[in-house]
C-alpha cells in the first residue's frame, strides 16, 4: 500500500471523531444555515452518510451567501468537508482528498480571520495539518491556540483529546504539558469515561505519561478511572 495512504488512513480516524462526537447545539442556527439543518443527522452518523449528497450540499450556490463570520454555519461546512476528505482517503482517492483539505485550510483561515477566538475552529485548521502527516512547528502553533483561546470548556476538551492525545509523544514540552493537564482535568471534571476511552486507546508509551498523572489524582477519581478502564478491556476482549 502507499506509505502516505496507509499513514494518513492511521490519522483519519482520531481526526474524523471530532465530527462524530460534535454536539447537536453547535450546528448551524443562523437563519441562511436554516438550509443545511439536514446535516445534523449526516454528520452525527457518519456511517449512513451520502457523499454524493453532502458534496452537492456543500457545493449549493446557499453556501455561496454564507458570511465567514457565521461561524455556526462555517463549522458545519468544514464538518462536511471533513467527511468527504474522510470518503476520498478510504476509497483512495488522494487527489480529491488533497482538494477537500486545502477547501477545508481555506475555509477555516477565513472564519478565523473573522472569529479569532474559535477554539473548535483552530482545533479543525491543526486537524488538517495532522491528516497530511505535517506535524511541525506551524501545525502546532494551531493546537497551542486552540488551548489557548478556549482552555476550560469541556466540549472542546474532550474533542480535543482525542485528537492531541495520540501525538503527546511528538509535540512540544508545553503543548504536551498541556495535553497531559486537560486529561487530568477531564477526569476531575466528571468526565471519567471520554479518559478512559483516550487511555485506553492509546499506545503504551502515551499510557505511560499518563500514568503518572492519574496517581496525582485523589483515590477515590483513581479509582473510578481505573475501573472505567477496566470495563473498557473486558468489552475490547468480548467483541
Amino acid at each position: 500500500m502507499n506509505l502516505r495512504l496507509f499513514i494518513q488512513r492511521g490519522l483519519i480516524f482520531a481526526v474524523s471523531c471530532i465530527g462524530m462526537v460534535w454536539g447537536g447545539s453547535a450546528l448551524p442556527t443562523s437563519a441562511v444555515a436554516d438550509h443545511f439543518g439536514y446535516l445534523e443527522a449526516r454528520l452525527l452518523h457518519p456511517e449512513t452518510f451520502d457523499p454524493n449528497i453532502l458534496a452537492l450540499k456543500l457545493e449549493s450556490p446557499a453556501t455561496k451567501d454564507l458570511s465567514d463570520c457565521d461561524n455556526h454555519a462555517q463549522t458545519a461546512l468544514l464538518l462536511t468537508e471533513m467527511r468527504l476528505a474522510e470518503a476520498a482517503l478510504r476509497a483512495g482517492e488522494l487527489a480529491e482528498f488533497d482538494q477537500r483539505s486545502l477547501s477545508m485550510d481555506v475555509r477555516a483561515r477565513r472564519v478565523l480571520g473573522c472569529v479569532p477566538r474559535d477554539s473548535y475552529v483552530w482545533l479543525l485548521a491543526f486537524s488538517v495539518y495532522v491528516l497530511h502527516g505535517q506535524l511541525n512547528e506551524q501545525s502546532f502553533k494551531l493546537l497551542a491556540m486552540s488551548y489557548d483561546t478556549s482552555p476550560n470548556e469541556a466540549w472542546i476538551a474532550i474533542r480535543r483529546n482525542i485528537v492531541a492525545l495520540p501525538l503527546v509523544l511528538v509535540v512540544p514540552q508545553p503543548l504536551q504539558d498541556k495535553i497531559l493537564t486537560e486529561f487530568q482535568q477531564l477526569v476531575r471534571n466528571g468526565f471519567r469515561h471520554e479518559a478512559s476511552q483516550s487511555y485506553s486507546g492509546a499506545s503504551r508509551a502515551v499510557q505511560s505519561l499518563l500514568r503518572p498523572r492519574i496517581e496525582q489524582l485523589d483515590a477515590d477519581l483513581q479509582k473510578s478511572l481505573w475501573d472505567e478502564i477496566a470495563k473498557n478491556l473486558s468489552y475490547r476482549n468480548q467483541s
